[in-house]
């Protein structure tokens, strides 16, 4: 007896949902839900703001949209994929995925799946939601609905590993829970999936994902400041050591964003919560969460070697990751802060960050036009945005003063000629 063909709502469209409920609606009926009525009306027009998926493609898609949850009933499975942030004491937030799994517990009806790909620690899935969709369903887990778990594996701005490339982590209450999600994410990834043991074990294979990039750049990032002390930049050190064939690259700098910033005190918290001190994993957050003042008062000793008593600096790129408009948890902001408590006038610019959600998320101002920008004391590339990848130095002398400093956080224009008055600083 065939199926019927599941029709299916994606909770929460953002970086993660609205690829992901786009590439489910080639082979689906599915509905997009997002609580954010401007974010529903921004998609119905074709734009998408976070730029991961083009205008073209959202005018011919064949996804429904709504923000009011009285569409939500009548669906056999539900998505969600909503973000999971740590608060101001690096706590894990699930506020996001409580109110979404209170949402959900108001629609389904017997039979439905609900699947989190959501980043969580161990348990989030069947120990929080589970509950919270029985308590509002008055179904029961296991029973009456059931659920399922599948990591979501988008990297923001990368055009190679798109949703329906990779593979797919899956994982189910029951048999029929893992088959159904195999024949789901199966129809939209040429990666295929992967069936993981359990719902705890996707769980715990995510967050370690994360965990693992975080920790192998906090290391580069300590050797970088080894390096310093000895007059040696992390990038020729880094190329020469590269060439290894076992040798993992990766690079020293910033690590913010919703990701590699957040997901290890995941981890961290269910560790703690079972007696266990995870002592690698937050001595690289701690690391990594120094670098933007440890940065800045480097650059600010240089900007007084080179520039005499100057004190103004240009901060190119706010967005936590070149070519990629989101500035959740970008640790520029932290450079920026450092700079300013340390007497330096800083001017911001990003050619691709959102103005108005820089001034609400940090009180700051973005410069509109690079061209009206020049004479600066220093010039820091903080972010690696390909609109700075050209730089010559034409643009070098117009931004920065004879006798200032250009400061190349990413190593973006280590083989770019500077005027013979300028001086570079770089990890």
């Amino acid at each position: 007896m065939t199926q019927p063909a599941p029709r299916i709502a994606v909770i929460g469209l953002g970086y993660v949902g609205l690829p992901l409920a786009v590439a489910l609606a080639r082979h689906f009926e599915v509905l997009g839900f997002d609580i954010d009525q401007g974010r529903i009306a921004e998609l119905a027009r074709g734009h998408d703001r976070t730029g991961e998926v083009a205008a073209a493609v959202l005018k011919t898609t064949r996804l429904e949209l709504a923000s009011a949850a009285a569409k939500l009933p009548g669906r056999s499975v539900y998505i969600v994929t909503v973000p999971t942030p740590v608060d101001a004491d690096n706590r894990p937030d699930l506020t996001a995925v409580r109110r979404a799994s209170e949402t959900v517990g108001g629609a389904i009806a017997k039979g439905a799946t609900v699947v989190y790909e959501s980043t969580v620690y161990p348990g989030v899935t069947e120990e929080v939601c589970g509950p919270i969709l029985e308590r509002i369903s008055g179904l029961k887990s296991g029973r009456d609905f059931f659920l399922g778990y599948s990591p979501e594996r988008i990297n923001p701005g990368d055009r190679e590993h798109t949703v329906d490339r990779i593979t797919k982590v899956i994982a189910g209450q029951t048999e029929a829970t893992v088959a159904l999600l195999a024949r789901v994410y199966g129809a939209v990834t040429s990666g295929g999936v992967f069936r993981a043991r359990d719902i705890r074990t996707a769980e715990a294979a995510k967050v370690i994902e994360n965990a693992q990039r975080d920790i192998n750049i906090a290391f580069i990032n300590e050797v970088a400041m080894i390096f310093q002390k000895l007059g040696l930049s992390a990038h020729d050190v880094l190329e020469a050591a590269g060439t290894k064939w076992n040798f993992l690259k990766f690079a020293p700098g910033l690590v913010g964003g919703h990701c590699i910033g957040v997901d290890p005190f995941y981890l961290a918290h269910r560790a703690q919560e079972l007696g266990h001190h995870p002592e690698v994993i937050l001595a690289g957050r701690k690391i990594n969460d120094a670098m933007g003042p440890w940065i800045a008062e480097r650059v600010a000793e240089a900007m007084k070697t080179v520039a005499g008593n100057g004190r103004s600096a240009l901060v190119l790129g706010l967005t936590f990751k070149e070519n990629v408009p989101d500035l959740r948890n970008s640790k520029v902001i932290d450079l920026v802060r450092r700079l300013e408590a340390l007497g330096v006038a800083v001017d911001i610019h990003d050619p691709i960050a959102d103005a108005a959600e820089a001034r609400n998320e940090y009180g700051v101002e973005i410069k509109p036009r690079l061209g009206d920008l020049a004479g600066y004391d220093a010039l820091i590339g903080a972010v690696a945005h390909a609109d700075y990848a050209g730089f010559d130095a034409e643009d070098f002398a117009r931004l920065v003063k004879p006798g200032g400093l250009v400061a190349d956080i990413k190593g973006q224009w280590r083989n770019t000629a500077l005027p013979a008055d300028r001086r570079r600083w770089s990890l």
